[in-house]
């Protein structure tokens, strides 16, 4: 809605009066929403977003555009782009039929032209956009895109935004070592497990995280140590020296947190994982 005002002006004789001022409204018949499927993200997450577009008035509108800037902002002196478009997803629909595709311009932002939307109907656009190395990670990471509509007859742009929100949750990995390779009868043989959290929430003892394994060969007189102390069986790990199984005890392990830095130059965003360390020694 655009709110105007007019007033007259009246002259004779060198005098010139002013009428009163008249206030009107125009009420656009072309409005839109825009929503995220998913509202949160992580690391290499595929975004999908719908913009539906709604004319209630008795006049096409043609020649319509779309202009989303993909999360743009500012670092370091420069504009970067969180977001990447994914090539060849998009879909349009009119009154709920899929269209052909209109067309898509994906340099430094997304621009969707060839648009129509006829008189008491709506136009739906559907597209997908790769979360990339610019995207905030961590718990206070978020991306607000902005998508800004023009047409001829359009009183003024009409814009839309969406924000998602960086996901807070762990996201593990485990990674098993052997030392030596060739051990000699009744050797010392090492196994050390690397568990990285590449995610934003730390694994707490209530997360009940268990490492188990069968060894075979079986060990025999083994120790264990979980970030260089020493753990006490059964306390913190069970482990039948006639079977071979080890289990921790439920949530003995927990694991920090990643930590996300960005370059306040480039704008790119590192992860560093954070890491428990399983050290399980024994004799065959």
């Amino acid at each position: 809605m655009a709110i105007f005002t007019n007033q007259a002006t009246l002259s004779y004789n060198g005098n010139v009066l002013n009428s009163n001022i008249v206030t009107g409204n125009i009420v656009q018949v072309l409005s839109a929403t825009k929503n995220a499927v998913s509202e949160d993200y992580s690391a290499n997450d595929d975004v999908t977003y719908v913009i539906s577009i709604v004319n209630t008035g008795a006049s096409a509108y043609t020649g319509v555009t779309v202009s989303d800037n993909l999360g743009a902002y500012q670092v370091g002196g420069q504009t970067v782009f969180p977001l990447d478009y994914v090539e060849g997803s998009i879909q349009y629909y009119l009154n709920g039929v899929l269209q052909g595709d209109p067309t898509v311009s994906a340099q430094n932002g997304l621009v969707i032209s060839g648009i129509s939307v006829p008189a008491n109907s709506s136009a739906i656009l559907i597209y997908q956009a790769s979360v990339n190395s610019y995207a905030p990670l961590g718990e206070e990471g978020s991306i607000t895109n902005t998508a800004v509509i023009t047409a001829a007859g359009l009183t003024e742009p009409i814009s839309v935004s969406e924000t998602v929100n960086a996901r807070s949750e762990a996201n593990l990995s485990i990674a098993k070592f052997i030392s030596p390779e060739t051990v000699a009868e009744n050797g010392e043989i090492t196994y050390t497990f690397v568990i990285q959290n590449l995610g934003s929430r730390a694994i707490v003892a209530t997360d009940d995280v268990v490492i188990a394994d069968t060894f075979s060969p079986i060990l025999n007189n083994i120790s264990v140590e979980l970030d260089g102390v020493l753990l006490s069986e059964p306390a913190d790990y069970t482990y039948n020296e006639e079977t071979g199984v080890f289990a921790t005890a439920a949530g003995r392990v927990t694991v920090p947190a990643a930590t996300f830095i960005r370059d306040d130059e480039t704008g790119v965003w590192s992860t560093t994982p954070g890491v428990a360390t399983l050290v399980i020694r024994g004799t065959v």
